[in-house]
Protein backbone atom coordinates (compact mmCIF):
# COMPACT_ATOMS: atom_id res chain seq x y z
CA UNK A 1 0.00 0.00 0.00
CA UNK A 2 1.49 3.48 -1.42
CA UNK A 3 1.42 6.22 1.07
CA UNK A 4 1.91 9.67 -0.07
CA UNK A 5 2.21 13.25 1.48
CA UNK A 6 -1.04 15.44 1.14
CA UNK A 7 -1.11 19.33 1.48
CA UNK A 8 -4.70 20.57 1.62
CA UNK A 9 -5.87 24.01 1.60
CA UNK A 10 -9.41 24.96 1.65
CA UNK A 11 -11.03 28.44 -0.02
CA UNK A 12 -14.88 28.92 -0.60
CA UNK A 13 -14.94 30.39 -4.32
CA UNK A 14 -18.68 31.10 -5.34
CA UNK A 15 -20.22 27.98 -3.99
CA UNK A 16 -17.36 25.99 -4.76
CA UNK A 17 -15.02 24.14 -2.71
CA UNK A 18 -11.33 24.28 -3.87
CA UNK A 19 -8.77 22.15 -3.07
CA UNK A 20 -4.81 22.09 -3.78
CA UNK A 21 -3.73 18.91 -3.62
CA UNK A 22 -0.05 17.40 -3.97
CA UNK A 23 -0.78 13.80 -4.18
CA UNK A 24 -3.09 11.72 -6.77
CA UNK A 25 -6.33 12.90 -7.33
CA UNK A 26 -9.50 11.90 -8.60
CA UNK A 27 -12.79 14.13 -9.13
CA UNK A 28 -16.23 12.12 -9.22
CA UNK A 29 -18.74 14.67 -10.28
CA UNK A 30 -22.20 14.44 -11.19
CA UNK A 31 -23.15 10.93 -9.10
CA UNK A 32 -26.04 10.06 -6.82
CA UNK A 33 -24.09 8.31 -3.75
CA UNK A 34 -25.12 5.80 -1.49
CA UNK A 35 -22.99 6.86 1.60
CA UNK A 36 -23.54 2.63 3.05
CA UNK A 37 -26.21 4.21 5.27
CA UNK A 38 -28.96 6.15 4.43
CA UNK A 39 -32.32 4.54 2.82
CA UNK A 40 -31.55 7.34 -0.07
CA UNK A 41 -29.29 8.72 -2.50
CA UNK A 42 -27.38 12.25 -2.17
CA UNK A 43 -28.16 13.35 -5.53
CA UNK A 44 -25.91 15.32 -8.05
CA UNK A 45 -23.26 14.75 -5.49
CA UNK A 46 -19.40 15.25 -5.74
CA UNK A 47 -16.39 13.09 -4.57
CA UNK A 48 -12.76 13.72 -4.57
CA UNK A 49 -10.30 11.05 -3.51
CA UNK A 50 -6.66 11.57 -2.78
CA UNK A 51 -4.58 8.94 -2.74
CA UNK A 52 -5.68 6.10 -0.90
CA UNK A 53 -8.84 7.88 0.82
CA UNK A 54 -12.01 9.75 0.66
CA UNK A 55 -11.15 13.30 0.48
CA UNK A 56 -14.45 15.53 0.18
CA UNK A 57 -18.20 14.27 0.15
CA UNK A 58 -20.08 17.49 -1.30
CA UNK A 59 -23.52 18.60 -3.23
CA UNK A 60 -21.75 22.01 -4.00
CA UNK A 61 -19.14 21.78 -7.22
CA UNK A 62 -15.32 20.98 -5.87
CA UNK A 63 -12.63 22.42 -7.90
CA UNK A 64 -9.04 20.20 -7.21
CA UNK A 65 -6.17 21.37 -9.48
CA UNK A 66 -5.04 18.43 -11.38
CA UNK A 67 -7.27 15.91 -10.31
CA UNK A 68 -8.55 13.75 -12.85
CA UNK A 69 -12.21 14.24 -13.31
CA UNK A 70 -14.91 11.36 -13.91
CA UNK A 71 -18.35 12.42 -14.74
CA UNK A 72 -20.50 9.72 -12.96
CA UNK A 73 -23.27 10.51 -15.76
CA UNK A 74 -26.43 10.72 -13.31
CA UNK A 75 -25.05 7.05 -12.01
CA UNK A 76 -24.47 5.84 -8.33
CA UNK A 77 -21.34 6.06 -6.59
CA UNK A 78 -21.44 3.73 -3.84
CA UNK A 79 -19.08 1.90 -0.95
CA UNK A 80 -17.26 -1.32 -2.38
CA UNK A 81 -18.91 -4.31 -1.56
CA UNK A 82 -17.73 -6.72 1.29
CA UNK A 83 -17.71 -10.21 2.36
CA UNK A 84 -18.38 -11.22 5.62
CA UNK A 85 -17.45 -14.77 5.29
CA UNK A 86 -15.59 -16.28 2.44
CA UNK A 87 -13.12 -18.91 1.42
CA UNK A 88 -10.93 -18.22 -0.79
CA UNK A 89 -8.85 -20.83 -0.32
CA UNK A 90 -11.86 -23.23 0.07
CA UNK A 91 -11.76 -24.07 -3.57
CA UNK A 92 -12.41 -27.57 -4.35
CA UNK A 93 -15.82 -29.19 -4.99
CA UNK A 94 -16.28 -30.74 -1.71
CA UNK A 95 -14.63 -30.69 1.62
CA UNK A 96 -13.52 -34.33 0.81
CA UNK A 97 -12.45 -33.26 -2.54
CA UNK A 98 -10.02 -30.79 -1.04
CA UNK A 99 -9.41 -33.18 1.25
CA UNK A 100 -8.47 -35.98 -1.28
CA UNK A 101 -7.51 -34.48 -4.38
CA UNK A 102 -6.28 -30.98 -4.17
CA UNK A 103 -2.59 -30.20 -3.49
CA UNK A 104 -0.92 -26.77 -2.17
CA UNK A 105 0.07 -25.57 -5.50
CA UNK A 106 -3.50 -25.85 -7.16
CA UNK A 107 -5.29 -24.41 -4.31
CA UNK A 108 -3.08 -21.42 -4.23
CA UNK A 109 -3.28 -20.87 -7.90
CA UNK A 110 -7.33 -21.58 -7.61
CA UNK A 111 -7.14 -18.78 -4.27
CA UNK A 112 -5.45 -16.34 -6.90
CA UNK A 113 -8.13 -16.46 -9.57
CA UNK A 114 -11.00 -16.46 -6.71
CA UNK A 115 -10.02 -13.17 -5.31
CA UNK A 116 -9.22 -11.63 -8.36
CA UNK A 117 -13.11 -12.40 -9.43
CA UNK A 118 -13.67 -11.00 -6.02
CA UNK A 119 -12.62 -7.65 -6.85
CA UNK A 120 -13.57 -7.84 -10.48
CA UNK A 121 -17.39 -8.71 -8.85
CA UNK A 122 -17.46 -5.53 -6.62
CA UNK A 123 -16.07 -7.12 -3.48
CA UNK A 124 -13.48 -4.42 -2.46
CA UNK A 125 -12.79 -6.21 1.24
CA UNK A 126 -12.87 -9.70 2.47
CA UNK A 127 -13.25 -11.37 5.69
CA UNK A 128 -11.95 -14.66 5.10
CA UNK A 129 -13.64 -16.97 7.59
CA UNK A 130 -11.21 -19.64 7.73
CA UNK A 131 -8.76 -22.32 5.59
CA UNK A 132 -6.13 -19.26 4.80
CA UNK A 133 -3.66 -17.79 6.09
CA UNK A 134 -2.47 -14.32 5.17
CA UNK A 135 -0.19 -15.54 2.41
CA UNK A 136 -2.75 -14.00 -0.13
CA UNK A 137 -3.40 -11.35 1.58
CA UNK A 138 0.26 -10.41 1.64
CA UNK A 139 0.79 -11.30 -2.09
CA UNK A 140 -2.34 -8.71 -2.92
CA UNK A 141 -1.24 -6.06 -0.76
CA UNK A 142 2.15 -5.88 -2.09
CA UNK A 143 0.61 -5.52 -5.66
CA UNK A 144 1.46 -8.81 -7.08
CA UNK A 145 -1.83 -10.58 -7.31
CA UNK A 146 -5.40 -8.31 -7.77
CA UNK A 147 -7.99 -9.15 -5.08
CA UNK A 148 -9.98 -7.45 -2.45
CA UNK A 149 -8.35 -6.63 1.21
CA UNK A 150 -8.12 -9.30 3.08
CA UNK A 151 -8.87 -10.11 7.04
CA UNK A 152 -7.69 -13.86 6.83
CA UNK A 153 -8.84 -16.53 9.85
CA UNK A 154 -5.93 -18.89 9.73
CA UNK A 155 -6.89 -22.19 10.48
CA UNK A 156 -10.37 -23.38 11.46
CA UNK A 157 -10.54 -24.39 15.46
CA UNK A 158 -12.58 -27.10 15.96
CA UNK A 159 -12.71 -30.59 17.66
CA UNK A 160 -12.16 -33.94 16.56
CA UNK A 161 -15.43 -34.97 14.22
CA UNK A 162 -16.48 -31.26 14.40
CA UNK A 163 -17.38 -28.92 11.07
CA UNK A 164 -13.49 -28.18 10.81
CA UNK A 165 -12.33 -32.20 10.49
CA UNK A 166 -11.34 -32.86 6.93
CA UNK A 167 -10.45 -36.26 7.15
CA UNK A 168 -11.74 -39.35 5.97
CA UNK A 169 -13.74 -41.82 8.03
CA UNK A 170 -10.44 -44.26 8.61
CA UNK A 171 -7.83 -41.52 9.44
CA UNK A 172 -6.00 -41.67 12.77
CA UNK A 173 -6.86 -38.73 15.30
CA UNK A 174 -4.85 -35.87 15.05
CA UNK A 175 -5.06 -34.88 18.57
CA UNK A 176 -2.62 -38.49 19.16
CA UNK A 177 -0.72 -39.01 15.62
CA UNK A 178 -0.22 -35.38 14.22
CA UNK A 179 -1.10 -33.63 11.37
CA UNK A 180 -2.87 -37.00 9.66
CA UNK A 181 -4.82 -34.40 7.03
CA UNK A 182 -3.83 -32.69 4.18
CA UNK A 183 -6.10 -29.68 5.98
CA UNK A 184 -4.12 -30.17 9.17
CA UNK A 185 -0.72 -30.35 6.86
CA UNK A 186 -2.04 -27.04 4.94
CA UNK A 187 -3.08 -25.67 7.87
CA UNK A 188 -6.68 -24.93 6.70
CA UNK A 189 -7.84 -26.37 10.24
CA UNK A 190 -6.44 -27.12 13.41
CA UNK A 191 -7.89 -30.15 15.67
CA UNK A 192 -8.22 -28.71 19.45
CA UNK A 193 -9.82 -31.41 21.75
CA UNK A 194 -8.61 -30.02 25.29
CA UNK A 195 -8.51 -26.18 27.03
CA UNK A 196 -4.77 -26.11 26.03
CA UNK A 197 -5.18 -26.81 22.43
CA UNK A 198 -7.50 -24.40 21.59
CA UNK A 199 -5.16 -21.84 22.92
CA UNK A 200 -2.20 -23.32 21.09
CA UNK A 201 -4.21 -23.12 18.02
CA UNK A 202 -5.50 -19.61 18.45
CA UNK A 203 -2.10 -18.55 19.33
CA UNK A 204 -0.37 -20.21 16.15
CA UNK A 205 -2.90 -18.44 13.79
CA UNK A 206 -2.54 -14.96 15.56
CA UNK A 207 1.37 -15.94 15.22
CA UNK A 208 0.81 -16.33 11.08
CA UNK A 209 -1.27 -13.38 10.62
CA UNK A 210 -4.34 -13.82 11.25
CA UNK A 211 -6.98 -10.77 12.22
CA UNK A 212 -9.56 -12.86 13.98
CA UNK A 213 -10.69 -16.36 14.97
CA UNK A 214 -12.53 -18.52 13.53
CA UNK A 215 -14.18 -21.73 15.94
CA UNK A 216 -16.19 -24.45 15.01
CA UNK A 217 -18.79 -24.56 18.01
CA UNK A 218 -21.35 -26.80 16.06
CA UNK A 219 -21.92 -28.70 13.28
CA UNK A 220 -22.31 -28.07 10.18
CA UNK A 221 -24.15 -29.39 6.64
CA UNK A 222 -21.16 -29.59 4.25
CA UNK A 223 -18.74 -32.15 6.48
CA UNK A 224 -19.32 -35.57 7.17
CA UNK A 225 -19.27 -36.55 10.60
CA UNK A 226 -21.43 -33.96 12.32
CA UNK A 227 -25.04 -33.54 12.72
CA UNK A 228 -25.65 -29.92 12.13
CA UNK A 229 -26.89 -30.06 16.04
CA UNK A 230 -24.05 -30.68 17.82
CA UNK A 231 -22.93 -28.20 20.21
CA UNK A 232 -19.06 -28.99 19.26
CA UNK A 233 -18.07 -26.78 22.25
CA UNK A 234 -18.29 -26.15 25.97
CA UNK A 235 -18.61 -22.86 27.37
CA UNK A 236 -14.76 -23.19 29.16
CA UNK A 237 -13.53 -24.16 25.78
CA UNK A 238 -15.21 -21.44 24.07
CA UNK A 239 -14.13 -18.74 27.01
CA UNK A 240 -10.37 -20.35 26.62
CA UNK A 241 -10.19 -19.21 22.69
CA UNK A 242 -11.81 -15.85 23.22
CA UNK A 243 -9.46 -15.24 26.31
CA UNK A 244 -6.70 -15.43 23.50
CA UNK A 245 -8.60 -13.36 21.18
CA UNK A 246 -8.77 -10.50 23.65
CA UNK A 247 -5.32 -10.80 24.92
CA UNK A 248 -4.42 -9.77 21.16
CA UNK A 249 -6.95 -6.92 21.00
CA UNK A 250 -9.15 -9.19 18.45
CA UNK A 251 -11.92 -10.89 18.54
CA UNK A 252 -13.58 -14.43 17.57
CA UNK A 253 -15.75 -15.34 15.48
CA UNK A 254 -18.10 -18.57 15.40
CA UNK A 255 -19.90 -20.89 13.57
CA UNK A 256 -22.92 -21.84 15.20
CA UNK A 257 -26.27 -23.05 14.18
CA UNK A 258 -28.35 -24.44 17.64
CA UNK A 259 -29.72 -21.96 20.06
CA UNK A 260 -27.69 -23.52 22.86
CA UNK A 261 -24.45 -22.83 20.81
CA UNK A 262 -25.42 -19.31 19.94
CA UNK A 263 -26.28 -18.10 23.82
CA UNK A 264 -23.24 -20.16 24.51
CA UNK A 265 -20.90 -18.45 22.26
CA UNK A 266 -22.62 -15.05 23.33
CA UNK A 267 -21.57 -15.90 27.07
CA UNK A 268 -18.16 -16.62 26.22
CA UNK A 269 -17.92 -13.36 24.41
CA UNK A 270 -18.02 -14.24 20.88
CA UNK A 271 -18.39 -11.01 18.63
CA UNK A 272 -19.88 -12.31 15.40
CA UNK A 273 -22.25 -15.38 15.02
CA UNK A 274 -21.66 -17.29 12.04
CA UNK A 275 -24.70 -18.66 10.21
CA UNK A 276 -27.10 -18.48 13.45
CA UNK A 277 -29.84 -20.41 11.77
CA UNK A 278 -31.69 -20.33 15.45
CA UNK A 279 -31.88 -17.10 15.59
CA UNK A 280 -34.73 -16.01 17.62
CA UNK A 281 -35.89 -12.92 20.74
CA UNK A 282 -33.76 -14.49 23.44
CA UNK A 283 -30.22 -14.57 20.66
CA UNK A 284 -31.27 -10.95 19.99
CA UNK A 285 -31.47 -9.71 23.47
CA UNK A 286 -28.03 -11.57 24.12
CA UNK A 287 -26.78 -9.98 21.03
CA UNK A 288 -27.55 -6.26 21.83
CA UNK A 289 -26.11 -7.07 25.66
CA UNK A 290 -22.58 -8.22 24.27
CA UNK A 291 -22.54 -5.88 21.32
CA UNK A 292 -22.44 -8.56 18.96
CA UNK A 293 -23.26 -8.92 15.05
CA UNK A 294 -24.13 -12.16 12.84
CA UNK A 295 -24.11 -13.11 9.08
CA UNK A 296 -25.72 -15.49 7.55
CA UNK A 297 -25.34 -17.70 4.39
CA UNK A 298 -29.16 -16.88 2.79
CA UNK A 299 -28.39 -19.77 0.14
CA UNK A 300 -29.53 -22.20 3.03
CA UNK A 301 -32.62 -20.49 2.21
CA UNK A 302 -32.73 -21.48 -1.53
CA UNK A 303 -34.78 -23.62 -2.88
CA UNK A 304 -31.86 -24.93 -4.93
CA UNK A 305 -29.38 -25.74 -1.86
CA UNK A 306 -29.48 -29.52 -2.78
CA UNK A 307 -27.63 -28.33 -5.69
CA UNK A 308 -24.26 -27.26 -4.38
CA UNK A 309 -21.88 -29.89 -5.07
CA UNK A 310 -20.31 -29.77 -1.66
CA UNK A 311 -23.60 -31.01 -0.77
CA UNK A 312 -24.99 -33.40 -3.46
CA UNK A 313 -21.62 -35.12 -3.75
CA UNK A 314 -21.76 -35.94 -0.17
CA UNK A 315 -24.68 -38.15 1.03
CA UNK A 316 -24.39 -36.96 4.84
CA UNK A 317 -24.17 -33.46 3.72
CA UNK A 318 -27.28 -33.82 1.41
CA UNK A 319 -29.07 -35.98 4.53
CA UNK A 320 -28.42 -32.66 6.79
CA UNK A 321 -29.47 -30.37 4.12
CA UNK A 322 -32.42 -31.35 3.99
CA UNK A 323 -33.69 -31.86 8.17
CA UNK A 324 -31.88 -28.21 8.66
CA UNK A 325 -33.93 -26.34 5.97
CA UNK A 326 -36.64 -27.60 7.82
CA UNK A 327 -36.00 -26.62 11.09
CA UNK A 328 -34.54 -23.36 10.21
CA UNK A 329 -37.77 -22.10 9.11
CA UNK A 330 -38.47 -19.07 11.69
CA UNK A 331 -35.08 -17.34 10.63
CA UNK A 332 -35.96 -14.41 8.29
CA UNK A 333 -39.36 -13.40 9.91
CA UNK A 334 -37.04 -13.18 13.25
CA UNK A 335 -34.80 -10.94 11.61
CA UNK A 336 -37.38 -9.05 9.99
CA UNK A 337 -39.06 -8.47 13.65
CA UNK A 338 -35.89 -7.51 15.49
CA UNK A 339 -33.18 -6.14 12.89
CA UNK A 340 -29.81 -7.67 14.65
CA UNK A 341 -27.00 -6.16 13.24
CA UNK A 342 -26.15 -8.47 10.09
CA UNK A 343 -23.57 -8.98 7.55
CA UNK A 344 -23.77 -10.34 4.95
CA UNK A 345 -22.09 -13.14 3.80
CA UNK A 346 -21.75 -15.91 0.35
CA UNK A 347 -19.71 -18.66 1.75
CA UNK A 348 -18.73 -20.47 -1.17
CA UNK A 349 -17.33 -23.79 -1.50
CA UNK A 350 -15.68 -23.68 -5.46
CA UNK A 351 -14.33 -22.70 -8.26
CA UNK A 352 -14.30 -18.46 -9.71
CA UNK A 353 -17.60 -19.50 -12.28
CA UNK A 354 -19.90 -21.69 -9.44
CA UNK A 355 -18.80 -18.77 -6.66
CA UNK A 356 -19.93 -15.94 -8.85
CA UNK A 357 -23.62 -17.39 -9.48
CA UNK A 358 -23.40 -18.11 -5.62
CA UNK A 359 -23.03 -14.51 -4.78
CA UNK A 360 -25.35 -13.27 -7.49
CA UNK A 361 -28.19 -15.18 -5.82
CA UNK A 362 -27.07 -14.47 -2.24
CA UNK A 363 -27.35 -10.75 -3.04
CA UNK A 364 -30.80 -11.25 -4.55
CA UNK A 365 -32.10 -13.91 -1.84
CA UNK A 366 -30.99 -11.22 1.11
CA UNK A 367 -33.04 -8.34 -1.12
CA UNK A 368 -36.28 -10.67 -1.31
CA UNK A 369 -36.06 -11.36 2.06
CA UNK A 370 -35.01 -8.24 3.89
CA UNK A 371 -35.36 -5.61 1.21
CA UNK A 372 -33.05 -3.46 -0.64
CA UNK A 373 -31.22 -1.01 2.25
CA UNK A 374 -31.25 -3.74 4.98
CA UNK A 375 -28.85 -5.77 2.17
CA UNK A 376 -27.06 -3.07 1.25
CA UNK A 377 -26.20 -2.11 4.82
CA UNK A 378 -25.16 -5.43 5.54
CA UNK A 379 -22.57 -5.73 2.69
CA UNK A 380 -21.31 -2.08 3.37
CA UNK A 381 -21.60 -0.41 6.50
CA UNK A 382 -21.89 -3.19 8.72
CA UNK A 383 -19.48 -5.74 7.48
CA UNK A 384 -17.14 -2.66 7.57
CA UNK A 385 -18.14 -2.67 10.91
CA UNK A 386 -17.37 -6.30 11.66
CA UNK A 387 -14.24 -6.39 9.84
CA UNK A 388 -12.74 -3.56 12.24
CA UNK A 389 -13.80 -5.70 15.27
CA UNK A 390 -9.79 -6.93 14.35
CA UNK A 391 -8.65 -4.04 17.05
CA UNK A 392 -5.82 -1.24 16.02
CA UNK A 393 -3.33 -3.07 16.53
CA UNK A 394 -4.30 -6.45 13.95
CA UNK A 395 -6.18 -4.31 11.66
CA UNK A 396 -4.40 -3.88 8.57
CA UNK A 397 -6.13 -1.36 7.24
CA UNK A 398 -6.86 0.77 10.35
CA UNK A 399 -6.21 3.99 8.87
CA UNK A 400 -9.87 4.72 7.44
CA UNK A 401 -13.38 2.80 7.92
CA UNK A 402 -14.41 0.68 5.08
CA UNK A 403 -17.86 -0.01 3.90
CA UNK A 404 -18.94 3.96 3.67
CA UNK A 405 -18.78 6.68 1.98
CA UNK A 406 -17.30 9.86 3.94
CA UNK A 407 -14.81 11.73 4.42
CA UNK A 408 -11.67 9.94 5.77
CA UNK A 409 -12.82 6.96 4.58
CA UNK A 410 -10.39 4.30 2.30
CA UNK A 411 -11.41 5.14 -1.53
CA UNK A 412 -12.62 1.98 -2.00
CA UNK A 413 -16.02 3.01 -4.22
CA UNK A 414 -18.13 1.24 -7.25
CA UNK A 415 -20.03 3.11 -9.87
CA UNK A 416 -23.17 1.30 -11.29
CA UNK A 417 -25.47 1.87 -13.39
CA UNK A 418 -28.44 2.50 -11.80
CA UNK A 419 -30.15 2.93 -8.31
CA UNK A 420 -28.84 -0.06 -6.25
CA UNK A 421 -31.73 0.62 -3.26
CA UNK A 422 -34.57 0.30 -5.77
CA UNK A 423 -32.62 -2.05 -7.80
CA UNK A 424 -30.52 -4.77 -6.84
CA UNK A 425 -29.23 -6.29 -9.92
CA UNK A 426 -26.93 -3.79 -10.31
CA UNK A 427 -24.59 -4.97 -8.46
CA UNK A 428 -25.28 -8.52 -9.65
CA UNK A 429 -28.42 -10.23 -7.87
CA UNK A 430 -29.55 -12.61 -9.88
CA UNK A 431 -33.06 -14.95 -9.17
CA UNK A 432 -31.25 -17.91 -10.74
CA UNK A 433 -28.68 -20.02 -9.29
CA UNK A 434 -27.24 -22.83 -11.26
CA UNK A 435 -29.29 -21.93 -14.38
CA UNK A 436 -27.67 -18.33 -14.41
CA UNK A 437 -25.34 -17.78 -17.57
CA UNK A 438 -21.29 -17.41 -16.54
CA UNK A 439 -20.35 -13.99 -16.75
CA UNK A 440 -17.32 -11.88 -16.76
CA UNK A 441 -18.08 -9.30 -14.47
CA UNK A 442 -20.93 -7.18 -14.16
CA UNK A 443 -21.91 -4.99 -17.05
CA UNK A 444 -23.53 -2.26 -14.57
CA UNK A 445 -20.99 -2.20 -12.04
CA UNK A 446 -18.80 0.43 -14.35
CA UNK A 447 -15.79 1.53 -12.02
CA UNK A 448 -14.53 -0.26 -9.54
CA UNK A 449 -11.62 1.37 -6.97
CA UNK A 450 -10.34 -0.04 -4.07
CA UNK A 451 -7.41 2.05 -2.00
CA UNK A 452 -7.60 4.72 -4.76
CA UNK A 453 -6.62 2.60 -7.43
CA UNK A 454 -8.72 2.15 -10.52
CA UNK A 455 -9.21 -1.78 -10.93
CA UNK A 456 -12.15 -1.25 -13.99
CA UNK A 457 -13.70 1.23 -16.13
CA UNK A 458 -15.88 0.90 -18.24
CA UNK A 459 -17.34 4.31 -18.80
Amino acid sequence: MKYRTLKMSVVAVSCSLAFSVSAESILFTNVNVFDGKKDELLENYQVLVVDNKISKVSSEAISAQGAKVIDGKGMTLMPGLIEGHGHLQMNGTSLPDIENNRNWEELAARSAARANSALLSGFTTWRDAGGMGAGLKKTIDSGELIGPRIYPSGAFIGPTGSHADFRNFNTPNETFYGHNSSGGRLGMSCTADSIGDIKACARQNYMQGATQIKLMSSGGVASSFDPWQLNAYSLEELQAAVEVADAYGSYAMSHAYSKVSLLRNLEAGVKTLEHAFMFDKDVYKAMKKNDAYMTTNMTAFSPYLGEIEAINSNPASARKAKTAQAAFGNYIDNVNKYKPKLGFHVDCVGGVAACEQQADHSIYLSGKFFGNHYTLISMTSVNGEIVKLAGEVLDPYFEGKLGVVEEGAYADLLLVDGNPLEDLSVIGANEKWFDAPKRDGIETMKIIMKDGVIYKNTL
